[in-house]
């Protein structure tokens, strides 16, 4: 018979046995042409994977041959698929914290991505599992499970506003030694490795037409050694799976249940498929009988763990949830109750949880001997089909001069050679500068330093992207991206800063500006912030501070009052505080001449004075009330001289205004809230001297504000008051 020259020839080298399949593709028809089988003599593989590299070889070098006697060719290439036992999945958490809120963009996304997947490939270098420690692992897949927007799920992160973003995610990883083990068992038997594929995706590629490849459904693989699961979603394959229990592990339980041998159970299962009642003999000698109800139950307790193992497997590669449909293919799982159990726990109706085989064939043309076509050909064929598709195979690129060897699923980019590479994923992408750590009123705050350069990315030459694709023997060059400036902070840049603080003085209300303290020494808005700087708002002047921002020289004789208490230099005052200052007491020998008020006191030379009548806080001047040198009795004899010529009333209300005016020590008495209150101790009196007469707590508020009246009107507190004066002072509810 002629055939095309160009036929493909495919090997499934599986657990149990091998087997070859050569056809062609015209169209969107496959001939097969050729398809040999032979079961492996010894366990020269285990659940998968090569454990004897030469008797593997040597199987694969009598299928081969029987193939090309059959054929009439000979063949040099071959296709060929590595088990999903090898497969390493990995799922993580990661997430990227931006400076201030902004938009999210494709890039980040993407940059999420790879963190997500670099993160899954540091996971084996922490592995205590010294099966894996030391393997060289190619990603051959990866899924996002779930997108999050400031620490809440999102399905779709682009074009959110977001100060972080995180994604959970799931990478699958394929061991380069197990690889290395097929490529040399091919060897043996004068073959070269033409393309090559995961077990699940050469399932896949037939079972699963791209057109239900929108839906979310599941492919399982049931050989003899493992189980194999792949999950499409969106038009592509999202994630691969292995469970390390398949239908090896149900033919140990009819060895078991039946006293046979492995291949003695192994035929009882192919020959109950077909029969309801299976003869066979035990290793006694002795002919036995089962029918197929008893061998279902026999089997049913690892037939109910496979379906718990690859139903939960499935879940996890799905984010936590089942899937549309499962499709089963291969030996393993057309066991009677398998697909039932599956269903159940995925809590899908029985029907779609099916077997795939001769429906799925429809365009499989079938040139040689009457074959069954039934769900242990999927594969075998998928593995012919997977070379046209050219887009699973392993490819060589130069990266930054080394050779590295990559497995292109079809959209390899320069991203996938970096991280194949090892190339960091900080050289990427731009680096900002050294971020600045401090804290603001014992809160711990990161200003980040400015970003830098992307990588350059060259491609054979020319300029390129971290996305660009990239094919076999592509000479890639990237020049590792750049820092930018370190982070710069000036205090008055922080947003506590700048704020303000009423106080009142004298009655007027007063802003004061909040300043900052960093580590214990007050700073001006200019001061630029170091790593390590505790920085604290202060929310308080003292007395001192009060006067110097408001940038008055006091009479050294005046007295200060802090919500009527009477205060010194150090005294804090906070928002809202009332100050008072006043000049009190004055006697005539405590200056002899005004040149005095021009010295300084022993100690203050460093403080500065004014002259009474030369300094705005002096309210009651001494030249006012004391002018020449008379004695009191002289202006004493005046004041009654005035009084007879006047004709004023000798009331005790002129007694007390005269003694007063001539700087006489007296007392008053005024009704204070309804009580006579007697004040001593001073030649004259203002408003505020009450407070020391009275009992009144301004300590602890009783309300929301001090009311204070003098005869009626709102009182000030530096006002005169009078013999007979009728005052009010309590707390405003």
């Amino acid at each position: 018979m002629n055939y095309p020259e160009s036929l493909v020839f495919g090997l499934d080298i599986g657990t149990r046995s091998i087997v070859g399949t050569v056809g062609y593709k015209q169209g969107d028809l496959f001939y097969v042409v050729a398809q040999r089988a032979k079961e492996h003599e010894t366990r020269a593989m285990l659940d998968g994977q090569i454990h004897d590299i030469a008797k593997v070889g040597e199987t694969i070098r009598f299928v081969k041959e029987e193939l090309e006697e059959a054929i009439g060719q000979k063949l040099t290439d071959v296709c060929i698929a590595a088990a999903g036992r090898v497969l390493r999945t990995v799922q993580v958490h990661v997430e990227e914290e931006f400076s201030a809120e902004r938009s999210v963009t494709e890039e980040d996304i993407f940059s999420l991505n790879t963190q997500g997947i670099e993160s899954a490939y540091n996971e084996f270098n922490n592995d205590e599992d010294d099966s894996i420690r030391d393997m060289n692992f190619y990603c051959v897949g990866y899924s996002v499970v779930r997108y999050y927007l400031n620490g809440y799920q999102m399905g779709n992160l682009e074009g959110h506003n977001a100060r972080k973003i995180g994604c959970d995610l799931i990478a699958t990883f394929l061991p380069d030694d197990v690889v290395d083990g097929l490529y040399k068992a091919v060897a043996i038997a004068d073959l070269n490795v033409a393309n090559i594929t995961l077990e699940p995706i050469a399932a896949i590629s037939l079972a699963i037409p791209e057109m239900y490849r929108m839906l979310n459904i599941a492919l399982v693989y049931v050989g003899a050694g493992t189980s194999d699961i792949s999950i499409t979603k969106d038009g592509t394959i999202v994630a691969f799976g292995m469970i390390p229990k398949a239908g090896d592990a149900i033919t140990e339980a009819v060895c078991q249940h039946c006293l046979v041998d492995f291949n003695t159970a192994d035929q009882i299962k192919k020959d109950a498929e077909n029969s309801d009642k299976v003869v066979y003999k035990d290793i006694i000698g002795l002919e036995q009988s089962i029918n197929v109800e008893d061998l279902a139950k026999a089997t049913e307790p690892v037939i109910n763990e496979m379906a718990d193992l690859v139903a939960a497997k499935i879940k996890e590669l799905n984010g936590d949830k089942s899937v549309s449909a499962v499709f089963v293919v291969g030996g393993g799982g057309r066991m009677k109750g398998y697909t039932d159990a599956l269903a159940e726990r995925l809590g899908l109706l029985p029907e779609r949880v099916a077997i795939r085989g001769r429906e799925v064939m429809s365009k499989i043309i079938f040139q040689h001997e009457d074959l069954t076509i039934d769900s242990l050909l999927v594969t075998p064929i998928g593995i012919c089909l997977s070379y046209y598709d050219q887009s699973n195979n392993f490819i060589y690129v130069s990266f930054n001069g080394r050779s590295v060897k990559l497995y292109d699923n079809g959209k390899s980019t320069v991203i996938d050679a970096a991280m194949q590479a090892q190339f960091s994923n900080e050289d990427l992408f731009p680096k900002r500068g050294t971020p600045l750590h401090y804290s603001v009123n014992g809160v711990a705050r990161m200003q980040r330093g400015e970003p830098g350069e992307s990588a350059q990315v060259f491609v054979n030459g020319a300029a390129a992207d971290i996305h660009t694709e990239i094919k076999d023997k592509d000479q890639i060059k990237v020049i590792e991206s750049t820092a930018g400036n370190p982070a710069h902070l000036e205090i008055g840049q922080i947003p506590e800063y700048g704020s303000t603080m009423d106080i009142v003085i004298n009655g007027q209300t007063i802003s004061l500006p909040k300043f900052a303290s960093v580590n214990g020494e007050l700073q001006s808005e200019y001061y630029e912030i170091k790593s390590g700087d505790d920085i604290h708002m202060v929310d308080f002047y003292t007395v001192s501070q009060v006067i110097e921002f408001m940038d008055v020289v006091l009479n050294p004789q005046m007295n200060v009052y802090v919500n009527n208490k009477k205060a010194d230099m150090d005294t804090p005052i906070y928002a809202n505080f009332d100050v008072v200052w006043t000049l009190e007491e004055l006697k005539l020998d405590d200056y002899e001449s005004d040149s005095e008020f021009d010295k300084l006191p022993d100690g203050d030379e460093d403080i500065e004075y004014k002259r009474p009548e030369e300094s705005e806080a002096y309210e009651t001047t001494f030249a006012d009330r004391h002018e020449g040198n008379a004695t009191y009795e002289e202006e004493a004899a005046e004041e009654d001289a005035d009084s007879d010529d006047s004709k004023a009333e000798g009331s005790e209300t002129n007694t007390s205004k005269s003694l007063a005016d001539a700087g006489i020590v007296h007392d008053i008495t005024v009704e204070v809230n309804g009580e006579p209150v007697i004040l001593s101790g001073k030649a004259e009196y203002v408003f505020v001297d009450v407070f020391a007469f009275i009992d009144f707590d301004l300590s602890t508020p009783q309300g929301s504000a001090v009311v204070t009246t003098l005869n009626g009107h709102d009182a000030q507190y530096m006002e005169n008051i009078d013999e007979g004066d009728k005052i009010e002072v309590y707390w405003q509810k």
